[in-house]
């Protein structure tokens, strides 16, 4: 089972870190990271990078796509050759995945029209225009696409994804071997908990990706 993720300048590194880390456990799974040229691509913060050792022309077909967010994803709805080729790829997929804004992308390649799905919370009207119906929920499975909300909501979505694939054990004992039991000091993981002077601080730009 192939499963690519295709990288670009400024995604997000958990965005694409979290679902490798349980979908590469998967019985059988092969993981690609894939960029425009094989390269190093930097991440938004600019001080960490990932080593993509295929471009997207070697790619043609896979059993999994998953397309990473965060704020390089503004320009990479612009580039017609990654929209292109996620266009393609999900001919051949049987899941379509993004996390965060990487819905983005799956939306400017016209697979989440008239569909719901899900990003980052800041993000919605962005998700909209491209014919998405927002929802809240952590993840949103809509037939073979799989959106999921922001940055950490990766996680549950290859989590969602495993059970789907290889059913619910192997998807526990993923959970179980990466340890993955969350309990944030802080009751503050979405916009409702947090409360309006903690939106705010991130609107302003405090803990924007």
């Amino acid at each position: 089972m192939r499963i690519v993720i295709p990288l670009y300048e400024r995604f997000t590194a958990l965005d694409a870190v979290g679902p490798y880390e349980v979908l590469s456990r998967l019985p059988g799974a092969s993981v690609v990271f894939a960029a425009s040229s094989p390269r190093s691509v930097r991440t938004d913060t600019g001080s960490l990078a990932l080593v993509a050792d295929a471009a997207f022309a070697e790619i043609d077909a896979c059993e999994v796509l998953v397309v990473p967010g965060g704020p390089g994803s503004r320009d990479a709805v612009l580039d017609p050759a990654l929209v292109a080729w996620v266009q393609a790829l999900h001919q051949t997929t049987d899941w379509t995945t993004s996390v965060c804004t990487g819905s983005e992308i799956l939306g400017a390649a016209g697979l989440l029209r008239g569909i719901e799905a899900t990003t980052h919370w800041s993000r919605v009207d962005a998700l909209e225009s491209f014919g998405a119906t927002y929802t809240a929920r952590r993840v949103v499975v809509q037939g073979r696409v799989v959106t999921a909300a922001g940055v950490s909501a990766g996680i549950d979505m290859a989590l969602t994804l495993a059970a789907l694939i290889a059913g619910s054990d192997v998807a526990k004992a993923i959970q179980l071997g990466i340890e993955y039991d969350p309990q944030p000091p802080f009751a503050a993981g979405s916009v409702v908990a947090a409360g309006p002077a903690i939106v705010e601080l991130v609107r302003g730009g405090a803990a924007t990706r």
